[in-house]
């Protein structure tokens, strides 16, 4: 069992930045890849950001590239996602997300590539 707890969302004004993180408890957590995932309301919950067990490798949707950027400390246990230039149609709840195994089968986008999900945390950016 895997526990995922998000944290750092909040209010903000269009072009202002905002860290979340999620702790990781219950299983090793360097052996898991990581995603974040952002739901708005009535649409579809969507992929944000990945990063491999290592830190090595990191993926991004389009429209956060240059913005957001993924990291983890594997001695924390935490994974974490740094936004800044924050956009209103970045508002949406963030969900972290974590792949026991060291490969994402379905793809690092694919929601069922993860096996544990946090409870979300809400970002607002005001426009």
């Amino acid at each position: 069992q895997v526990q995922l707890v998000e944290s750092g969302g909040g209010l903000v004004q269009a072009g202002g930045s905002l860290r979340l993180s999620c702790a990781a408890s219950g299983r090793t957590f360097n052996s898991m890849n990581m995603g974040w995932f952002r739901q708005a309301p009535g649409l579809e919950r969507e992929f944000v950001a990945a990063i491999n067990w290592s830190g090595g490798t990191t993926y991004y949707r389009d429209s956060v590239k240059g913005r957001f950027t993924i990291s983890r400390d594997n001695a924390k246990n935490t994974v974490y996602l740094q936004m800044v230039t924050l956009k209103p149609e970045d508002t949406a709840v963030y969900y972290c997300a974590a792949a026991l195994s060291g490969a994402w089968y379905g793809g690092f986008k694919a929601l069922s590539a993860y096996d544990y999900w946090g409870q979300g945390t809400q970002v607002t950016v005001s426009s």
